[in-house]
């Protein structure tokens, strides 16, 4: 009788960790992207973190494939967004997750022409990298009654 329970007591406590760290990554994920939007907003600087390994995005342009091996942080003559019903997919607890919402407000890329009513909907894909959540890649599209960011990407992709 003792054999049998040691395995499903196995079992429960690594569903319960599987559950917690899944939970954590929500919630964590959630905070970031609140957070980044808000240090965004004020210092007109974009503050997510990109892998190192760079990262793929189609852009609310409607454009091509864009492939940014080394992103650095955009700068805006104005930018004034918020982040809306954020939810947060756990794809390996700890290690990978997605998510999902929309973005809303006012937009202007430097050397762009500026977007006064930006409303996108946003997946982005994280993967942790030294402990820190990275983006890997994103995919915006604007809804319909809102426009898309005025960049216009290279098309550029990385050779497989």
């Amino acid at each position: 009788m003792k054999i049998r329970i040691l395995p499903l007591l196995l079992l429960m406590v690594s569903i319960n960790f599987f559950a917690q760290t899944a939970t954590e990554d929500i919630q964590e994920i959630t905070e970031m992207i609140i957070q980044q939007q808000e240090q965004t907003n004020k210092t007109q600087i974009d503050a997510r973190n990109f892998s190192a390994q760079g990262n793929y995005s189609f852009n609310s342009t409607g454009g091509l494939l864009n492939y940014n091996p080394n992103p650095s942080a955009q700068k805006y003559d104005g930018v004034n967004l918020q982040a809306k019903h954020i939810r947060v997919v756990s794809l390996v607890a700890g290690k990978a997750a997605v998510a999902l919402f929309y973005n809303e407000g006012s937009i202007k890329p430097k050397g762009y022409v500026a977007v006064d009513h930006y409303l996108t909907r946003i997946s982005e894909t994280y993967v942790k990298e030294k402990g820190k959540w990275v983006l890997v890649t994103g995919h915006y599209s604007p809804i319909t009654g809102g426009n898309g960011t005025s960049q216009i990407g290279k098309g550029v992709s990385k050779e497989e």
